[in-house]
């Protein structure tokens, strides 16, 4: 028997929730696939992999439908039988108000499971990428989640509580042990999982320990009280590097970082302008664009770890372009712009930002401020923790924010859904900037079914240009990863950050 592994592993911020569809973010997701498991997921190099499925296709019947073909002998933590029904349970749970998860599941119309070990899913026209809107959407245990009164999905912005929240029953490598939010998770390895002889499963035990403040976090590291940590502070690389037992591994990520405005509003909250909001006006949204310093916040902010952006989608994504994903600064051309919008003089507005989510997020913003203030806009800084900070943009009760994306199914259509549709019952659930078109809400929904990937991709192209045209937001640049560790784990850096603990060895 391989000798009792532990990984000792932080990051700045915790799950917010352990109910797997209450929340689409991404450590939030990171903690729940060492406890759940999808249909099939990416692996460590960004690849697709079986997972609780083991073959998939669209029907050679009805192209409306995706068969999966599940498999055998696995069981979810308490010794549950895994079939069909707990898929189908779980995906329709998914698709509730409640779940953050809806918009990946837009073209589903059903789920059914015509024998234990297979389901077919059926979309409203041929959806060609369905599986890879799969790869964070979790199975859970029907029994379980009813027989617990958990079957309604969190809601999280509501500051609702439920057992699911607090408590996981998955088909995972890892059971949950123990968990004191915002302090301390610890995992154990599941004995009789499916995967046991597939994976290194090297580690046996899982301390997971949210360290918010950056300057700790690497002490912990340095100091031996910890073996990983997914979020080095670009100032802290070369010391990290240069101790004796640890590495630094880096990899460019699938995320990218940007500012929200609040354009629909009649009226801003946080603002001094009366009756009236600047962010409406396209001319202050392109000032604002235009007064961001994106390479000095590469070069000071992020020490070079940052690829400036020029659109919302990162180079890894099908529809990102060369062309658009450039940006440029142009002071005299924003003043100009803002004195033709009727804002020569300027205007106050608060900036909600968080403090523990992305790399340097606070510093970005504290930077963002200052450019803005060359173009007479005053911005007051508000930085909170992510917990406080995500729903006010799931809720709109913001004027203006920061937000990073990362794209699951590395395809546009996923940006489009959370990110520019009109918010409605199933899309734009993280579209707080009140933007609405109908010409391109169709267009976007159409992509879930044009199986001609040729017109698909022009009907994408069309719609980046309106966003840019619009400047519906204000990239500012593609993350770079930096992972902190112990010599002896072995692990690549995932374009996800999404570590899967039973792929890591442990020399």
């Amino acid at each position: 028997m391989a000798p009792a592994e532990t990984l000792r592993w932080a990051r700045a911020g915790d799950s917010l929730t352990l109910d797997p569809h209450a929340q689409n973010e991404g450590p939030t997701h990171t903690v729940a696939h060492q406890i759940y498991e999808p249909l099939l997921i990416r692996d460590m190099t960004g690849s697709f992999e079986p997972a609780l499925a083991t073959e998939w296709a669209p029907s050679p019947d009805d192209p409306n439908v995706w068969i999966f073909k599940l498999r055998e002998g696995v069981t979810f933590h308490d010794g549950a039988t895994f079939d069909a029904s707990d898929v189908v349970f779980s995906i329709n749970r998914a698709k509730t108000p409640d779940s953050d998860m809806k918009e990946l599941l837009t073209s589903v119309v059903e789920v059914r499971a015509p024998d234990p070990m297979t389901v077919e899913i059926v979309t409203d026209g041929p959806n060609p990428i369905l599986p890879s809107n799969l790869t964070n959407l979790f199975i859970m245990d029907e029994d379980w989640t009813v027989a617990n009164d958990a079957v309604k999905v969190q809601d999280y912005e509501g500051n609702e509580d439920t057992f699911a929240a607090r408590n996981a029953n998955g088909t995972g490598p890892y059971i949950l042990s123990s968990r004191e939010p915002d302090v301390r998770t610890v995992l154990t390895q599941f004995p009789d999982y499916w995967g046991k002889d597939l994976f290194p499963m090297d580690v046996t035990e899982i301390e997971y320990t949210p360290i918010q403040n950056a300057a700790t976090r690497v002490a912990a590291l340095l100091s031996g009280e910890v073996d990983l940590i997914q979020d080095v502070p670009v100032q802290d690389l070369a010391r990290v590097a240069g101790t004796d037992g640890l590495e630094v591994r880096t990899a460019p990520q699938n995320r990218v970082i940007f500012l929200g405005l609040n354009m629909g509003a009649d009226d801003l909250d946080s603002d001094n302008v009366e009756g009236v909001n600047p962010f409406a006006d396209a001319r202050v949204r392109q000032a604002m664009n235009l007064a961001i310093n994106r390479e000095a916040i590469q070069q000071v902010v992020m020490r070079g770890q940052s690829q400036p952006a020029g659109m919302i989608a990162p180079p890894f994504v099908n529809g990102w372009s060369e062309a658009l994903d450039q940006a440029s600064t142009d002071i005299p051309a924003a003043k100009a712009l803002m004195e033709e919008a009727g804002y020569g003089d300027g205007f106050t507005v608060q900036l909600d930002c968080p403090n523990d989510r992305y790399i340097n997020d606070e510093a970005i913003c504290q930077a963002a401020v200052g450019m803005m203030a060359q173009i007479g806009i005053d911005v007051a800084l508000d930085a909170k923790p992510k917990a406080q900070h995500f729903p006010l943009i799931s809720n709109k009760t913001t004027d203006f924010y920061m937000l990073g994306w990362g794209v699951p199914t590395y395809d546009s259509e996923y940006i489009f859904n959370f990110l520019v549709h009109t918010t409605d019952d199933e899309r734009g659930s993280w579209n707080a900037t009140g933007y609405s078109n109908a010409d391109l809400d169709a267009k976007i929904e159409s992509l879930a079914s044009e199986t001609d990937l040729s017109v698909r991709n022009a009907t994408i192209a069309e719609i980046w240009e309106v966003i840019q045209a619009e400047t519906l937001y204000l990239p500012i640049h593609h993350q770079v990863l930096n992972w902190g560790m112990s010599s002896k784990v072995g692990v690549l850096v995932d374009p996800e950050d999404q570590p899967k603990i039973k792929y890591i060895t442990m020399n």
